[in-house]
């Protein structure tokens, strides 16, 4: 693994600016460990202060500091979005190496599992369960819930790489010598997925960060706690840019465009390096 890092940082500048600009939102995030006062707390600041030397992201009409406000922020939607995708990839890898592997029936049951799980709809479902669970709805709850949806399409796409694997030579020695199913799986056939599943993480952090700002900007989230989302919602509520504020909407967007950028960069570098045609082509073969 550590070979395909070393590779795409020096052939591929795609990934390397990606890596920079996630690096830099995660020393960002990783700041509000060092924060002088917590982020819920309002009226500890003068508000609506513009950025200045004393305030560098400027103030909110809430009496909060925007610079540890926002890196507190990232610090909870990062979280939330690797929880979700560390989640999702056990799911996926799960069931797409043993749908793969076994084929017969243990393939059908688990690929009609998918499909039901394709085919439903999620924003609609992640609403009921905010009515529902209004009460317990915090973000690991949340991040439980979206995990359960966020393995379906990337447990196919896995599937697919092990059926391929499944008639190998090295997995014919592997069975013949006496190996385990679940030696075969974990030791044979997930190294060869690892770049898929690094790929597939990056997405899914992506979907999920993007489904928790979605529903944290319509109120269906615990608003008191600061994410990505909750800080645009309280910006909304308070109509930040109608009263000129500006700085509340529009550096919260700056840095989440950052984000997301340095994601589908790594991302789409990964899915790039996967295709072996792609990869010689960047390393001049």
């Amino acid at each position: 693994m550590f070979a395909v890092f070393r590779d795409l940082i020096r052939y591929n500048a795609e990934f390397t600016i990606g890596l920079i600009l996630v690096g830099i939102m995660v020393i960002f995030a990783s700041l509000s460990f060092f924060a002088p006062m917590d982020p819920t707390l309002i009226y500890m600041a003068i508000p609506d202060q513009p950025p200045s030397a004393q305030y560098w992201f400027g103030t909110n009409s809430r009496g909060q500091d925007l610079f540890w406000q926002l890196s507190a922020a990232f610090k909870n939607s990062l979280i939330f979005g690797v929880t979700v995708a560390v989640l999702s990839r056990i799911i996926s890898i799960t069931v797409g190496l043993a749908a793969g592997y076994l084929g017969g029936w243990v393939d059908r049951v688990l690929m009609f599992i998918n499909d039901i799980f394709v085919s439903v709809p999620i924003f609609p479902i992640l609403v009921l369960f905010y009515f529902v669970l209004r009460n317990s709805m915090d973000s690991f709850t949340m991040a439980l819930i979206l995990a359960c949806f966020g393995w379906p399409f990337d447990a196919r796409l896995i599937r697919s790489v092990a059926l391929g694997l499944k008639h190998r030579e090295f997995t014919r020695h592997a069975v013949f010598a006496g190996m385990s199913t679940r030696k075969v799986l974990l030791e044979e056939h997930l190294p060869y997925v690892m770049p898929i599943v690094f790929s597939t993480f990056m997405n899914n952090m992506l979907w999920s960060i993007g489904m928790e700002v979605t529903l944290a900007v319509l109120g269906f989230t615990n608003i008191n706690n600061p994410t990505i989302g909750t800080v645009l919602y309280w910006a909304n509520s308070h109509s930040a840019m109608v009263v000129g504020v500006w700085w509340w909407i529009v550096i919260p967007v700056i840095l989440i465009v950052m984000t997301f950028l340095g994601l589908f960069l790594l991302a789409v570098s990964m899915n790039e390096y996967i295709d072996p045609r792609s990869r010689l082509r960047r390393m001049g073969a």
